[in-house]
């Protein structure tokens, strides 16, 4: 059976964004088959229910009338190959706690993805990535079980459709279905991702998986809110990927914006730049703010409610397409009191 239930509790707690909200019943599980009897009770008694980890990339902005289900199905298996190990992790592990381990086991290649936060379900869903690494350049496959019928599917990485902050399971497989599992290949041979940011912490003579990881570490403190201080959910918004005419007319009169070529052609550029180049004047929403050290993040510096981060996400939206015609895309879930929905529609 599943375990710790909870009744009628706070949800501050199980977001990193800390909205004091609550929900009809919270429930941890720590097998497949907790989460499918979960699923079962639901579907029959015609009540919402939404999965979990560490609810790092999700707004609520009402209380949740359903069930929220804190996905907490742990393990790992590994499989050692001539050039490679091969790793089963089950999607209740947490990601930041995963890398550590493959450094601890002398596992080389996860380093760049230090310190982020969620679990391993959440990374396959987002595509996570950070300094060169994104979580398909090292992914075999992703697990899912049809909670209706209990069958495991395999997608193979080919298949995932994974692309910035993006997968195939933020559309065809959401309702009915869930991560349970992923596979990732981290090569023996180890080829160190090694970008700007890394220059001024790291000499390259005596580079290091270990260098690297410590690295990335002091990179993210400094530069990201402390959790513990300010509720946020990481990056708000997507860094917007345009055309090479819309990037040449931005570039004409902005020449030094940071900027990545994209395999296909187009731009992508930094949404934080641009933010920080619109020169708010210390605007916040009530206690929603926009964090000084990274302008792409939305903090709650204490007692925010949902509305609060709602309008000033609005006013950078629509302060950004006016000036510089460009629309940034939230990157973060938004859940009503029925389930994840649409909002921040392109103005």
């Amino acid at each position: 059976m599943y375990t710790n239930q909870i009744y009628q509790k706070s949800l501050k707690d199980l977001n990193t964004f800390s909205i004091d909200i609550t929900a009809k019943k919270i429930i941890f599980v720590q097998t497949i088959k907790s989460l499918i009897d979960i699923y079962k009770k639901c579907n029959s008694s015609h009540v919402p229910y939404i999965i979990l980890g560490e609810g790092s990339n999700v707004l609520f902005l009402e209380n949740y009338k359903g069930i929220v289900i804190i996905n907490r199905i742990k393990g790992i298996r590994i499989k050692e190959k001539n050039n490679a190990w091969l790793l089963h992790i089950l999607s209740g592990e947490k990601w930041s706690d995963l890398v550590k381990y493959t450094l601890k086991m002398g596992f080389f290649g996860l380093e760049n993805l230090a310190l982020i936060p969620g679990c391993i379900g959440s990374a396959a869903i987002q595509n996570i990535g950070a300094y060169g690494l994104e979580f398909k350049n090292i992914c075999q496959y992703v697990d899912l079980i049809s909670l209706k019928d209990e069958k495991i599917i395999r997608i193979t990485k080919n298949l995932c459709k994974f692309s910035y902050r993006d997968s195939i399971f933020k559309h065809k497989y959401q309702e009915g279905y869930a991560v349970i599992a992923v596979g990732i290949k981290i090569l023996k041979k180890w080829n160190p991702i090694f970008l700007k940011p890394l220059f001024k912490k790291i000499n390259i003579i005596k580079i290091s998986p270990y260098e690297i990881y410590r690295s990335i570490c002091q990179i993210r403190k400094e530069k990201l809110p402390n959790l513990n201080k300010y509720g946020n959910a990481g990056s708000f918004f997507k860094n917007p990927i345009i055309s090479q005419k819309d990037a040449k007319r931005i570039f004409s009169f902005n020449t030094n914006i940071p900027y990545y070529l994209q395999v296909d052609g187009s731009i992508k550029i930094s949404a934080a730049w641009l933010i920080e180049k619109y020169n708010f004047k210390n605007v916040h929403i009530g206690d929603a703010a926009i964090y000084k050290k990274q302008k792409l993040i939305l903090i709650n510096r204490k007692k925010a409610n949902p509305k609060e981060i709602l309008k000033l996400a609005q006013i950078i939206q629509k302060s950004i397409l006016k000036k510089f015609k460009i629309y940034l895309e939230p990157e973060i879930d938004f859940i009503n009191s029925s389930g994840k929905i649409k909002l921040l529609k392109k103005i």
